[in-house]
């Protein structure tokens, strides 16, 4: 059992600081390091440590973790969903404690979601239509507060 343990690690440690495309490539960085195991064994000791397979951005596929694919995944949503903001937006405009934004049509639910989700904000509410956003502010709220808290959602609100 402690050899099937120390390989693990090993599985693991490789997996970790390299790339590999299929157990193949695998298999044979583990035989390089002095682990001498079959690709059914391979198979399964992936299968124990719970290893997926992802595709990558050039189209191949690497092994990663669970927890690893957890991380990109909410990576790759936060960051597409930036892009989505920031492709959305038109414009800002401010009127007393009111707030209204103008976004290409079909991006002002999106984005209104975004706005809702925060932990902390200078907003009372927000109503969304299909290219406008109504943001009711807080009395103490001021603009440049209101920009720094929608500048990470939308990355192009102060241009």
């Amino acid at each position: 059992m402690k050899n099937k343990k120390i390989r693990l690690e090993a599985i693991e440690a490789i997996i970790r600081v390299s790339t590999f495309r299929n157990q193949d490539d695998l298999l044979l960085a583990l035989n390089e390091k002095g682990f001498s195991l079959t690709q059914a064994t391979l198979s399964r000791d992936l299968k124990q440590l719970k290893v997926a397979k992802q595709p990558t951005a050039n189209g191949d596929y690497a092994y990663i973790f669970p927890a690893d694919t957890q991380e990109k995944t909410k990576s790759i949503a936060r960051d597409v969903s930036h892009s989505f903001a920031a492709n959305g937006f038109l414009s800002l405009d401010f009127s007393g404690n009111m707030a209204v934004i103008k976004t290409r049509p079909g991006y002002a639910g999106g984005i209104a979601s975004d706005i809702d989700t925060l932990p902390i904000s200078p907003f009372l509410g927000s109503l969304a239509g299909d290219d406008t956003i109504f943001l009711l502010l807080k009395e103490q709220a001021t603009k440049e507060t209101v920009l720094e808290t929608l500048t990470p959602i939308i990355p192009g609100i102060r241009k």
